[in-house]
């Protein structure tokens, strides 16, 4: 019988939607071949093995960043209205709705991303072709409740003016930090990864500091439970509009504390 890489015939078989969430399948012990579990996707088997596997939890993998925040700080989505900022594949739209949310508007800059089952659920609003620097105003805007953020590319102290502008004075955002993004070059080594412990610090001192400017009290910080498909270490802040005059920094122990913890993730 043919020999065949095992994240390729998983993929055949329609165990997994694309290569890439085969991979992520095999890498986390989740398949076995003939019984066996087997963990190297680049394995060759025989294309008439029996695949058996364990069904994704979620679409992409990003849910389980989203997934750690919520935990971690408590939040309840049931029944609220979420913008979903850099949708992508939909990984954090798939949490918000599996924790039941009642409606999520899903924004990317890209189209043709979102997975057919998100695109299909009447729950889910797609907004493609979407610079979220320059949104426009909508109707939809005043339901929502709280705005989930992954973006890349481009800085979170770009994006999120326009977002202040836009949605309601009381909703609560959870944003994923990606240094890569926000420290700039000279900070990236040769795989653009930002090694350096005063790097990572630096990069959430300085958002600690610009949503302090703005008004924002920051109630949460927690680093991400996965690394980013680049090898980064990422960070999830949970931040909301003060309401009482007071303002809630980051200090400076919070901060130090989390990206050592973070830079200790495998």
């Amino acid at each position: 019988m043919e020999s065949i890489r095992l994240d390729i015939l998983v993929t055949e078989k329609g165990i997994a939607r694309s290569r890439e969430a085969a991979k992520r399948l095999i890498e986390d012990g989740k398949v076995t071949v003939d019984g066996k579990t087997v963990n190297k996707p680049s394995k060759l088997v025989s294309s008439d093995s029996i695949i058996d596997a364990q069904e994704e939890k979620y679409v992409s993998r990003g849910a389980y960043k989203l997934e750690k925040a919520l935990d971690t700080f408590g939040i309840d989505v049931t029944d609220k209205c979420f913008i979903d900022c850099g949708a992508s594949t939909g990984g954090f739209t798939d949490l918000l709705l599996q924790r039941g949310a009642k409606h999520v508007w899903a924004v990317d800059v890209g189209t043709m991303q979102l997975v057919e089952k998100l695109k299909n659920d009447p729950r889910v609003t797609s907004i493609e072709n979407t610079n979220l620097r320059y949104i426009e105003r909508a109707d939809w805007m005043e339901n929502i409740s709280g705005a989930v953020i992954d973006v890349s590319f481009i800085s979170l102290t770009l994006i999120l003016p326009r977002l202040f502008e836009l949605l309601p004075q009381n909703a609560f955002y959870v944003a994923l930090v990606k240094p890569q993004f926000e420290a700039g070059r000279a900070s990236l080594n040769k795989h653009g990864i930002v090694k350096d412990k005063k790097d990572h610090i630096s990069v959430l001192e300085k958002l600690n500091a610009f949503l302090i400017q703005n008004s924002y009290s920051i109630h949460g910080l927690t680093f991400s439970p996965v690394r980013g498909g680049d090898g980064n270490a990422e960070y999830l802040i949970y931040f909301s509009r003060s309401q009482e005059g007071t303002l809630q920094p980051l200090s400076d122990k919070i901060i130090s504390d989390t990206v050592q913890s973070a830079l200790k993730l495998n």
